[in-house]
């Protein structure tokens, strides 16, 4: 329903900006940590932090609220966020991948998924290649977030130059090959899975079947039957003292 790509940014100390209390309901979402740290909260009682290469597979089901906010370290000391992330080595040794969910190069996820499900992020040095199917009946889309190169789509039957922040779409039965450009190394994000083939209804932070059933999300948000976390008050006042510092070091660049 929606991908987010946040980063690299630099915070002095005290900068560091997340998402305090916020409310999910009907859909899964995926955190992945490719730098820094976060600390997460949740109104079912988990809570953690999740550092560099980590992966947060949170299902929202009925509904509940959650916070993600910068880990005491980055708080304290400043940090940067950037754009890297370990991997598994390819069998030619120049390439690698990361397997979030689903199954590539043999080597399955340590998750279990509400649905059939692939997630991978892909790592080629320059000028390498790489190939992957998907299985029938998924579709799924190509993510560029580093990098610069060529992705090859079974059906289209052509190289299509792409480069970071662009995306494509896969269709059944598909398989792409992605080439890396000649001078620049290139990551991709394959997230891919069966549709649903059911009636989908977004608004804001929810995600279900009918118009009906968002209103009704909404007024139970509204109405504490989400839950609550401890502390909001304080995760909202650090987030806004935070915006205050960013504007006045010059390196405001808007609400995430």
């Amino acid at each position: 329903m929606l991908l987010d790509h946040f980063g690299p940014v630099e915070y002095g100390p005290g900068e560091a900006v997340s998402s305090p209390d916020h409310p999910y309901r009907g859909f899964e979402t995926v955190s992945y940590i490719v730098s820094g740290s976060m600390q997460h909260k949740d109104s079912a009682g988990n809570s953690g932090t999740l550092s560099e290469g980590w992966v947060q597979w949170m299902t929202a089901g009925s509904g509940v609220v959650h916070s993600e906010m910068p880990s005491k370290d980055i708080i304290k000391n400043g940090g940067k966020v950037e754009e890297r992330i370990p991997v598994v080595t390819t069998p030619d040794g120049k390439g690698r991948v990361k397997v979030i969910a689903g199954e590539s190069l043999r080597t399955s996820a340590n998750i279990e998924t509400q649905t059939p499900i692939m997630y991978l992020d892909i790592h080629l040095k320059e000028g390498a290649s790489f190939t992957q199917s998907v299985p029938k009946k998924y579709k799924g889309i190509l993510y560029v977030w580093r990098g610069s190169g060529y992705l090859k789509l079974v059906r289209v039957q052509k190289k299509l130059n792409v480069k970071k922040g662009q995306m494509g779409v896969m269709g059944e039965r598909d398989s792409v090959t992605m080439t890396a450009a000649d001078d620049e190394e290139m990551q991709v994000l394959l997230i891919a899975g069966e549709p649903l083939n059911k009636n989908v209804v977004r608004s804001g932070p929810f995600v279900i079947n009918t118009w009906a059933e968002i209103q009704q999300a909404y007024s139970d948000y509204q109405s504490g039957k989400l839950g609550q976390i401890e502390g909001v008050e304080e995760r909202y006042a650090a987030t806004e003292a935070a915006k205050k510092r960013q504007k006045e070091s010059g390196r405001w660049q808007g609400d995430l």
